[in-house]
């Protein structure tokens, strides 16, 4: 079987790099590339690949400084309109996809993550895994399981700790009662796995210790 990749990255250097090493194991595939989401979006109806190789740090089109957030709304977009697709997540930016688990856990065709650390062997192991439809997300930071990602606890994050805003003005932000605030801190604190009880006990900052926790498993930069 003849494969077709199609490889998407903002860095010129990882990008030629990595069709290098496809070529090397899949000399006969045929191997398209994009360097920013627009050009992908553009070609991927017409090229209809088998497997998508992407970082999801990406500019969105030519001459634009690449993101995270530009990727990760790519990947949703592909996830969303091409359900079937296999797709390898190749990135320095791994942990960042904590922020998709529910979308991603909910799959049923082959989405792998590679950071771009691995050997060239790991990361020939992860396309392999790709293109038979395989699903390996133990790379992608752990998360309570019984308490999914909720998209108001990454407003609630993003105002906290991007905005600098205290709880009161939080909740006139999101339309809610500031007793609701708290209780969206509370169960995110309970999925972070943060003890809080014993953390005050210990005289430690809740809120600081809460802010390093979210950014080590990638729900804040």
């Amino acid at each position: 079987m003849n494969h077709k990749f199609f490889v998407v990255d903002s860095h010129k250097l990882y990008l030629n790099e990595t069709v290098k090493i496809l070529r090397s194991k899949y000399p006969q595939a045929e191997i398209i590339t994009a360097a920013n989401a627009i050009d992908f979006l553009n070609q991927i109806s017409i090229y209809k690949p088998n497997l998508v190789v992407m970082d999801i740090s990406i500019a969105e089109k030519p001459g634009e400084i690449p993101s995270v957030n530009t990727g990760m709304q790519l990947l949703k977009k592909i996830m969303l309109n091409y359900p079937q697709l296999n797709i390898v997540v190749q990135s320095a930016h791994i942990k960042k996809l904590v922020r998709m688990k529910p979308e991603i856990d909910a799959r049923i065709t082959g989405f792998t993550v590679a950071d771009k650390s691995l050997s060239t062997a790991e990361f020939l192991q992860r396309i392999d895994w790709g293109l038979q439809g395989l699903i390996n997300t133990k790379d992608i930071p752990y998360i309570n399981s019984a308490s999914q990602v909720k998209p108001e606890w990454l407003k609630l994050l993003d105002l906290a700790f991007g905005e600098g805003l205290q709880d009161r003005i939080i909740a006139r932000h999101i339309c809610v009662s500031e007793r609701m605030v708290r209780h969206y801190w509370e169960r995110l604190q309970d999925a972070l796995g943060l003890d809080c009880d014993e953390l005050k006990n210990q005289g430690k900052n809740l809120r600081i210790v809460t802010q390093i926790r979210a950014r080590e498993v990638g729900l804040i930069d």
